[in-house]
């Protein structure tokens, strides 16, 4: 498949081919697909680390006790408990604003239940169900992790868009990181990289920029 020296070019076309604007332009990875069957359930909701990274993602730790003591020392993006959990259960607008805030969740396994019965609605249809955290673990490696991943989610689709990072990055860390992505998606596709159609890199407000041919050979 697409080479990771491939992959530098088309970000270089893709930041070259967008104007100037006011604010951080992402840049995106874009897969489509062939030869899958969507009507049969066909779905992908994978979290991918970036090797490379320049604005780390938000994560909010649902926890009591020690764990909730020691996900504010290890200076989460938020942190809350089960009085927390109830107010939210009650009010789905202000739910839906505090959900929106962070990339990911994680909770203690002992209040799954109780995120479940509160949040569950709103968290599982957007694809942010807390990770469980045992309470024994490293709050710092769970927080270091997570900060550093990505969502890449879609359902019934024949195609994928993820972000990879931003234009004031180097092309080649933006390379590495769609490269880290390709690897993951072609995990879970039934037929692997033949099931990918085509690759393309865009940023926010440019055009989708795309493989001079479709992909037929292993990526490096």
């Amino acid at each position: 498949m697409i080479t990771e020296a491939q992959l530098v070019d088309l970000v270089k076309e893709a930041k070259a081919a967008t104007k100037e604007r006011k604010f951080k332009q992402s840049v995106e990875l874009i897969i489509t697909f062939k030869d899958i069957d969507v009507k049969k359930g066909f779905a992908i909701n994978e979290v991918v680390q970036l090797p490379k990274t320049s604005s780390p993602a938000t994560v909010c730790i649902i926890a009591t006790g020690e764990m909730n003591q020691k996900a504010k020392a290890a200076k989460a993006d938020s942190v809350i408990g089960t009085e927390e959990l109830e107010k939210f259960g009650t009010n789905k607008r202000e739910s839906r604003k505090f959900i929106n805030k962070y990339d990911f969740f994680l909770a203690d396994t002992k209040v799954m239940p109780t995120v479940g019965k509160t949040l569950g609605q709103l968290l599982g249809p957007r694809g942010k169900m807390p990770t469980p955290v045992p309470f024994d673990a490293s709050i710092e490696a769970f927080l270091q992790r997570f900060r550093s991943c990505i969502k890449v989610r879609t359902r019934a689709s024949l195609s994928i868009s993820s972000k990879i990072g931003d234009v004031t990055m180097e092309d080649s860390d933006l390379a590495i990181n769609a490269h880290a992505v390709l690897n993951a998606i072609e995990k879970k596709l039934p037929n692997g990289e033949k099931n990918i159609k085509k690759i393309l890199i865009k940023t926010t407000m440019g055009k989708p920029i795309k493989q001079a041919q479709e992909v037929k050979k292993k990526f490096a």
